[in-house]
């Protein structure tokens, strides 16, 4: 088991006693604020929460290509805030051999559902002994539809979507089957509340003694990149309280040209609050970085990676504050990965996604369909059992 990075003993609290352990387990590709909403859910079903993350050969036999490497999938699940340790190549199919191993009370997972490549609950062994609990999904968000987006690279995901636009059209095919609608694939419309970001939020105010670092962006599909130039920045003081600016759709947009942002701002901000090495976001922050907002935050050093930086509208430079302050530094994260890199993977193996999607979407009709099944015949039992009496 990994601990901050390296490998740890596990203690063997006896049942019952000592701190509640929690395991989830997961891809966790593309990770985005659905999984760390589900990993704070668990996370406060107990006292210490370990997840289990999947290799790429787990994940390519029973669902198809993941997106990222198993390397840069243990980072960014070891990056969120409400991790205690992973569990790098945990299995599949989750059992109570693993929850013992690991000496977690119970397994938590979210309302939807996670199959073999047979058709398996994968939680079946641990909902028949007890040991398997239930969070409420994230709606408006999964892997199957930030890949949709990516292929489509459409806008319509910022705004309400038209339902004869070629964003819906192309979600009948790609996240819906032919026969039918899953509950758990497909696109719905995330909605932002202020409790959501409450509770994504540290609620950590800076303490004296603390440098306050300011970085800005558009941390859109927080990826390991983005993590890796964090921790960096992170690494800078003693006591980093780092204030992240994020900027609004329309400003990305300006500064990044095509269809960018992938996700708009309410998404990107529980994104980015997600991340263990960041204490506040602005959300909308000017893209100048001016003199009112260091003033008003009181920020000491001001930091970005060494990608280029685009110039203001009226072509100054959005960091000529901080570095007549002398405050600017530029901080290499030794990792280029890019947005645009990310949607080249995609589009690059375009059709291997739509196929794991379209197998994933039939699979989970299967499902329902035998549950369906199985309802019809146990409602027929107790009628003729009703007769009798």
């Amino acid at each position: 088991m990994l601990r901050n990075g390296q490998e740890a003993e596990v203690g063997s609290p006896e049942p019952g006693k000592g701190p509640v352990r929690v395991w989830c387990d997961g891809c966790y590709d593309m990770v985005h604020y659905g999984h760390s909403n589900q990993l704070r859910q668990a996370r406060a079903m107990g006292d210490y929460l370990i997840a289990g993350v999947h290799t790429d050969e787990e994940i390519s036999k029973h669902k198809g290509p993941p997106v990222f490497t198993q390397e840069e999938r243990y980072k960014m699940v070891r990056a969120i805030k409400w991790v205690d340790d992973i569990v790098a190549g945990a299995p599949y199919v989750t059992t109570l051999e693993t929850l013992d191993k690991y000496n977690c009370d119970f397994c938590v997972h979210g309302n939807d559902i996670t199959l073999t490549i047979d058709g398996r609950d994968t939680y079946e062994e641990v909902k028949k002994a007890g040991r398997y609990r239930e969070c409420k999904r994230t709606q408006g968000v999964s892997t199957t539809d930030l890949v949709g987006r990516m292929l489509l690279m459409t806008k319509s995901h910022h705004s309400n979507i038209d339902e004869n636009s070629d964003y819906q059209q192309h979600t009948d095919n790609f996240g819906k089957g032919p026969k039918g609608h899953s509950p758990w694939t497909g696109v719905s419309q995330f909605l932002q509340t202020s409790q959501k970001i409450i509770q994504f939020a540290s609620g950590k105010e800076p303490e004296p003694g603390d440098t306050i670092i300011y970085v800005a962006g558009a941390f859109d599909l927080f990826h390991i990149g983005h993590v890796d130039f964090l921790e960096k920045v992170h690494r800078l003081a003693e006591r980093p309280y780092i204030i992240v600016g994020l900027h609004f759709d329309q400003e990305v947009n300006h500064y990044k040209g095509k269809n960018y942002p992938i996700m708009n701002v309410h998404e990107r901000t529980l994104s980015v609050l997600a991340c263990r090495y960041v204490a506040e976001v602005v959300i909308g922050a000017p893209y100048a970085v001016t003199a009112d907002l260091l003033d008003h935050f009181k920020v000491e050093c001001v930091c970005h990676g060494k990608t280029e930086v685009p110039s203001d509208k009226d072509g100054s430079d959005p960091y000529l504050e901080p570095k007549r302050r002398g405050i600017f530094h530029t901080v290499d994260s030794g990792n280029g990965l890019t947005t645009d890199d990310i949607v080249q993977r995609i589009i690059k193996n375009r059709l291997e996604f739509e196929a794991r999607n379209q197998k994933k979407e039939a699979k989970e009709l299967a499902v329902l369909e035998a549950l369906k099944k199985r309802e019809k015949l146990r409602e027929m039992l107790q009628l003729q059992k009703d007769g009798e009496n």
